[in-house]
């Protein structure tokens, strides 16, 4: 665990200090253009698969998942957008692992990716802790996705900070009476809705050519459909935790990406 030299100049006008900032991984994801993914800890069977999608043709387009590491839509950000290319930001101090069902994820983020808390090391999450990170998120982005939400809930306060940041906000469309929150925002006309997943990530797409994700070797190596026995000589436990995430599959012996 390290502490940030400097504060990132998105941090710097907060309603609350941000005095320190620890972190576990790769800071240079920091430079990277970022867009938030966050909503609720119990999403309908629609916004998990929406999110994972979404969260994954985002990062391939070469933007940088930030969320809360959170269950639900949090936790599926995370994974859709890989270990390598998402920021985790923490409600607690980073020697903690909460929630504990998240516990493998967010320690691949560490690993991999970039895990951020701006609360000393021992720190245990308080409500207002968490609020301060939902700001944290927003700031640290240039948009918000917010996929479901109810009306007075965590997700919606990161709607107001996103207003308060004039950060654009996004939502899914649902069905009414579900994720009551988001249809309010697209009703009183301050979010817009994500129709086609495609064409809302092309428009991201198209401005970061500069800042494409470096290579990933072992990625690359998968292009060429190598023997599974092979990639093990190469990446050894890489490749169980990628098979794991559902990321490559092995037919007859060879390795794809999914």
């Amino acid at each position: 665990m390290k502490i940030l030299k400097q504060i990132p100049n998105e941090l710097q006008n907060l309603k609350t200090v941000v005095e320190k900032l620890y972190y576990k991984g790769d800071i240079s994801l920091l430079q990277r253009p970022k867009i938030a993914i966050v909503g609720s800890r119990r999403p309908i069977g629609y916004t998990k698969n929406i999110t994972f999608e979404l969260s994954k043709k985002l990062s391939n387009a070469g933007i940088c998942i930030v969320s809360g590491a959170a269950m639900g839509v949090d936790a599926l950000s995370h994974q859709g957008a890989k270990s390598h290319n998402t920021i985790a930001v923490m409600g607690n101090g980073l020697n903690h692992k909460y929630p504990k069902i998240n516990k493998n994820l967010i320690e691949k983020i560490e690993k991999n990716g970039l895990a951020l808390s701006m609360f000393e090391p021992d720190f245990t999450a308080t409500p207002w802790s968490f609020v301060v990170r939902n700001e944290i998120i927003v700031a640290l982005s240039q948009a918000v996705i917010i996929m479901q939400a109810d009306i007075n809930s965590g997700s919606m306060r990161s709607a107001e900070f996103a207003l308060k940041h004039n950060k654009p906000i996004y939502v899914l469309p649902h069905r009414l009476n579900e994720s009551k929150g988001t249809n309010l925002l697209l009703k009183d006309g301050l979010a817009t809705a994500i129709y086609d997943i495609d064409e809302f990530v092309k428009q991201f797409d198209i401005t970061i050519e500069d800042n494409k994700i470096k290579t990933d070797e072992f990625y690359e190596f998968c292009k060429s459909f190598p023997r599974y026995e092979d990639a093990l000589k190469l990446f050894g436990d890489r490749v169980f935790e990628e098979e794991l995430d559902g990321n490559i599959v092995v037919k007859n012996g060879n390795i794809r990406l999914v």
